[in-house]
């Protein structure tokens, strides 16, 4: 089995600091931010940025201003969202912005689904282009999953020669309108993949822990974050990324299962970088 690879999503587009006080929204406090939770464990970054009203933005300047400051003093793998959020209106154009920058890693949503009361659009069409972008950069799409039929759309992807397996996935279960958080849902999920590809799970609310310890003994990956949880227990805010994290790091020390280092879960993931 291999080392554990933990991803933080420390802002996300739609938490404020209303859900919780103590997220980070300027680029100094992401990458600070993003500093104590590589002490903690996590190797890769998924990479969402605010503009200066503290809204989401995929400004590709406030994107390369965070990552340059985050990479000052950090190997983390850098991951950038191309959304602003599940019921976005902006334009493909603009969501590829971060992508420009030639990440490491950025995330290719390979379907629709409705999130919350509204609608994440992702036609196919659209879906291809960004894919072909990612491959001419040499940017590794993480194939981002909110229900079972997105497995089937990235390996037509695959059909199509635009993308190689294996595949990373990245399982995201417990939105309203996607998949549910259920453990039977996630063995449904890794059981769709062909051989040889690696998944992680972002577990959304209370479907973070028991997801998080799942998939440590299932061989999978894990995120946490505030995006897709600001809580520590129920009721309890967490105090920040940092302690999500390490509680997983240390879950997954007690399973026997050791944390990747950045340059770790790169030879895991297959990154040339």
């Amino acid at each position: 089995m291999d080392k554990l690879i933990i991803t933080v999503a420390p802002v996300g587009a739609e938490t404020t600091r209303q859900d919780n006080p103590n997220l980070p929204l300027t680029p100094e406090e992401i990458a600070e931010e993003v500093f104590r939770c590589e002490e903690k464990g996590a190797s890769i970054v998924h990479l969402h940025v605010r503009d200066a009203e503290g809204e989401a933005t995929q400004s590709k300047a406030i994107f390369q201003e965070t990552i340059q400051l985050i990479q000052k003093h950090s190997k983390i793998i850098i991951q950038t969202s191309t959304s602003t959020g599940g019921p976005s209106c902006m334009t493909p154009d603009k969501r590829l912005q971060p992508v420009l920058l030639n990440p490491e890693m950025a995330t290719l949503t390979t379907g629709t689904v409705n999130f919350g009361e509204g609608i994440y659009a992702n036609p196919l069409p659209v879906v291809a282009e960004f894919a072909k972008m990612m491959v001419e950069r040499g940017v590794k799409p993480e194939i981002e999953v909110f229900e079972v039929g997105m497995i089937q759309n990235a390996l037509s992807l695959v059909k199509q020669k635009i993308l190689q397996l294996p595949l990373h996935f990245d399982f995201v279960m417990g939105v309203p309108g996607g998949i549910g958080g259920e453990p039977r849902h996630l063995v449904h999920m890794v059981d769709s993949l062909p051989p040889g590809c690696t998944w992680t799970v972002a577990g959304i609310g209370r479907s973070e822990l028991p997801l998080a310890t799942m998939a440590i003994v299932m061989g999978g990956h894990v995120r946490v974050g505030f995006e897709d949880n600001v809580y520590y227990t129920k009721g309890v805010l967490a105090n920040s990324n940092a302690q999500l994290v390490e509680r997983v790091a240390r879950i997954a020390s007690e399973l026997g299962r050791p944390v990747a280092t950045p340059d770790e879960a790169r030879a895991i993931l297959g990154l040339n970088r």
